[in-house]
C-alpha cells in the first residue's frame, strides 16, 4: 500500500506552517535590507544590524541566507520583477496600434517602479556594483532578460521592424538604466515627462525600420 504524499502532516506553530513562517521571515529581512542597504549602503551594513532592523535573530538569518550578498541579490531581483510587472501592465493597457503611446506608458511605468523610492534607486543602480563576480553576473543576466523582453514586446506589436534587434534592445536597456539612474539621483530633477519622452523616443527608434 502506498502512502499519499498530500496526507503528510505539515509542521505548524501557533497555527502557521513552517513555509508561512519562513516566507514571513524573508519578507522582514528583505524590508530590513531595503531600508539599510538603501540608506547606509551595502558595505556599511552588518548581519547584526539587519537582524535588529528585522526584529529577528542571526540564527534565523542564516537559516534563510548565506550572507548579506544573497539578501541584496534577492532584493535586486524583487525590484526588477516588480518593475517588469508594472511595465507589462502598462503595455497591456495601451493601444497596440499606437507605438508612441506604448513606449511612453511603458517608460512611465518603469520610472514609477524604480525611481520614486530613493532606497530602491540605491539598491537597483548603485549598491550592486563592485561586490563580486557573482553579483555582476546576476546584474548582466537581468539586463539581458530586460533586452529579451523589450525585443519580444516590439516584435509582437504591429508595424514594427522585422529585423533582428537583439543588440539594439541591449543598447536601449543600457541607455534606459543610465538615464533613469542619473535622473533619479539628480538634484534638482528634470521634469519626469521630459525623461519619459526621451526614453520613449529612443524605444520607438529601434522599434521601426529606418527610412
Amino acid at each position: 500500500m502506498t502512502s499519499d504524499a498530500s496526507s503528510t502532516p505539515v509542521r505548524s506553530y501557533r497555527g502557521r506552517s513552517l513555509e508561512d513562517r519562513r516566507a514571513d521571515r524573508r519578507e522582514r529581512f528583505q524590508a530590513a535590507g531595503l531600508e539599510l542597504f538603501g540608506t547606509l549602503g551595502f558595505a556599511r551594513v552588518t548581519i547584526s544590524a539587519l537582524c535588529a532592523e528585522a526584529g529577528l535573530s542571526r540564527r534565523q538569518f542564516y537559516e534563510e541566507y548565506s550572507g548579506s550578498e544573497e539578501l541584496l541579490t534577492e532584493i535586486y531581483s524583487g525590484i526588477q520583477s516588480a518593475a517588469l510587472g508594472k511595465v507589462s501592465e502598462a503595455i497591456a493597457a495601451s493601444d497596440p496600434t499606437d507605438l508612441h503611446s506604448v513606449a511612453r506608458n511603458s517608460m512611465r511605468a518603469y520610472l514609477d517602479a524604480v525611481a520614486v523610492d530613493p532606497r530602491i534607486v540605491r539598491c537597483a543602480f548603485i549598491e550592486i556594483g563592485g561586490i563580486s563576480e557573482a553579483m555582476e553576473h546576476h546584474r548582466v543576466t537581468s539586463r539581458d532578460e530586460w533586452a529579451q523582453y523589450m525585443g519580444a514586446m516590439i516584435a509582437a506589436l504591429p508595424s514594427t521592424t522585422s529585423k533582428p534587434i537583439d543588440y539594439s534592445a541591449t543598447a536601449f536597456i543600457g541607455s534606459m538604466t543610465a538615464v533613469v539612474h542619473r535622473w533619479a539621483t539628480a538634484d534638482p530633477r528634470p521634469d519626469r515627462e521630459t525623461i519619459v519622452a526621451l526614453l520613449a523616443d529612443l524605444l520607438v527608434r529601434i522599434a521601426v525600420d529606418s527610412d
